[in-house]
C-alpha cells in the first residue's frame, strides 16, 4: 500500500501527514507514506484544495485534515 499526502507545506498539510503516520503505526499496516509538495505532482491528481490524501493512486479526500481514526478506517 502507498499513501501520499498532498500539500505545499502548510500547517494543515503537516498535521495530516502526522495523523497518517500515527494511523499507519497504530494499525500495524505495512505501507509507504510519502509527502508530495510540488504543485505539478499535486495537479496530476486533479486536486484543487489541499491537504489531500491519496491511497494507492486514488484520491480519498481533499481540503480537510482527517483524524487518526478516520484515516485508520480507510486503511
Amino acid at each position: 500500500m502507498k499513501i501520499e499526502v498532498l500539500g505545499t507545506g502548510c500547517a494543515k498539510c503537516k498535521t495530516l501527514y502526522e495523523n497518517v503516520k500515527k494511523a499507519v503505526e497504530e494499525s500495524g499496516a505495512s505501507t509507504e507514506v510519502v509527502k508530495v509538495e510540488d504543485i505539478p505532482s499535486i495537479m496530476k491528481y486533479g486536486v484543487m484544495s489541499t491537504p489531500a490524501l491519496v491511497i494507492d493512486g486514488q484520491v480519498k479526500f481533499s481540503g480537510k485534515v482527517a483524524s487518526v481514526a478516520e484515516i485508520m478506517g480507510m486503511l
